[in-house]
């Protein structure tokens, strides 16, 4: 007879499930992420914002003209180069993360390793973080709003094997040079800028949050 699994035993569980979501990686282009990782794609100018990690929870966000046009001259203030378009990329993820924050419940998500809240409305993980800032970047391309760059699917790193905590990101790949960026809110709390960098780079990276605790 199978003795039941103890809380300890429990929460072990969870964190290999999560560690398993976060660690799998899209190969597929940025819309095909949506499917294999519980997520709803945008429609139209409505997003479908993932939280309680793993997109257990999917909230929509229908964006009215408004909030479009606040997204637009966002991303218009960085059309001079690819690097100022990036910058204005991140300020993009500010504005969502604030503009979602009241619907969700998700103004007091924890940024980095916090497994602790798996489950917790509101709080979320690095697939929900990846989700919900490619959802943001495919309503702007779709409107016209990425001059220099268009959205990617995905990318993960680790697989603890290497001292590294799974993690994934979401990516925009620069049309002239073909580089690719992690766009990544999840390693700092709600609405912080992300970090933007090469992925080579991102992917050289040691989780410095997981390393630390």
């Amino acid at each position: 007879m199978t003795s039941p699994l103890s809380p300890v035993g429990i929460t072990a569980v969870a964190a290999l499930l999560i560690v398993t979501a976060c660690a799998s990686q899209s190969t597929s282009e940025a819309t095909g992420w949506f499917g294999t990782h519980d997520g709803v794609p945008p429609k139209a100018s409505k997003v479908y914002i993932c939280h309680g990690f793993g997109c257990a929870y999917k909230t929509p966000v229908e964006y009215s003209r408004q909030d479009l046009a606040r997204l637009r001259a966002i991303l218009a203030s960085g059309r001079a180069s690819p690097d100022a378009e990036r910058q204005a990329i991140a300020k993009a993820v500010v504005w969502q993360e604030r503009r979602v924050a009241s619907t969700v419940g998700s103004q007091d998500d924890i940024g980095g390793f916090d497994i602790e809240n798996a489950g917790v409305s509101g709080q979320m993980d690095c697939i929900d973080e990846s989700t919900n800032t490619t959802s943001l970047l495919l309503i702007a391309q779709r409107h016209k709003m990425l001059r220099h760059h268009r959205v990617s699917a995905p990318v993960a790193r680790g697989f603890f094997l290497d001292g590294r905590y799974p993690h994934a990101t979401a990516t925009v790949t620069e049309k002239k040079t073909g580089t690719v960026y992690a766009v990544d809110s999840w390693v700092h709390e709600n609405s912080k800028r992300p970090d933007i960098m090469p992925i080579e780079r991102w992917l050289a990276e040691g989780d410095r949050w997981f390393q630390s605790s």
